[in-house]
């Protein structure tokens, strides 16, 4: 299945979270077994081209695209979580939102020193959770090789911010709108 065949198992519903935004719906995509495991292997791909060691998924939907990619490649993953979800003393991040803040945490001790890690994520929008990640992620050790999603929306700029932050970003998929 090609990346363009991955485009029509994305849904669109309009008006949501609120009136003006297409929400670009992903659980389609992972609903279809082919489609899923099609967008999985593209992902392997790409992560093994950037010399992937590790791959890491940010807190929920990265959960399922980055564990699906690790267990395809054989390589460890590591969970970007949201607060109070890890049983050890973590390495936190504060990050801004449209409104207001939120944070990631990471068990310290889970990136081997220097292992080039790829963060994956289900969608790429305005860049600030990916940012958050990519800079704990350093901080626990890690070389962030890439960043890669399911979905980009360009417009609001998040995949040129990790660009310009020295991340390679990708996305099988880009839409217009947000």
């Amino acid at each position: 299945m090609t990346v363009e065949d991955l485009r029509a198992l994305v849904r669109t519903i309009p008006d949501f979270p609120k009136p003006g935004i297409l929400f670009r719906d992903v659980t389609t995509l992972i609903g279809d077994g082919p489609g899923f495991a099609a967008a999985v292997g593209h992902m392997a791909n790409r992560a093994e081209a950037a010399g992937a060691e590790v791959v890491a998924g940010i807190e929920a939907r990265g959960f399922i695209f980055g564990a699906a990619v690790a267990a395809r490649m054989g390589l460890p993953f590591v969970p970007v979580r949201k607060p109070g979800k890890l049983p050890v003393p973590v390495l936190a991040i504060d990050y801004a939102l449209e409104y207001g803040t939120d944070t990631l945490e990471v068990d310290p001790g889970a990136v081997p020193g220097g292992a080039k890690v790829v963060v994956i994520d289900d969608l790429i929008a305005t860049g600030g959770t990916a940012l958050a990640a990519v800079e704990l992620l350093r901080r626990a050790g890690g070389t962030v090789a890439q960043a890669l999603f399911a979905i980009d929306l360009p417009e609001l700029g998040g995949a040129q911010r990790l660009r310009d932050a020295g991340v390679a970003a990708e996305a099988l998929l880009a839409f217009e709108g947000h």
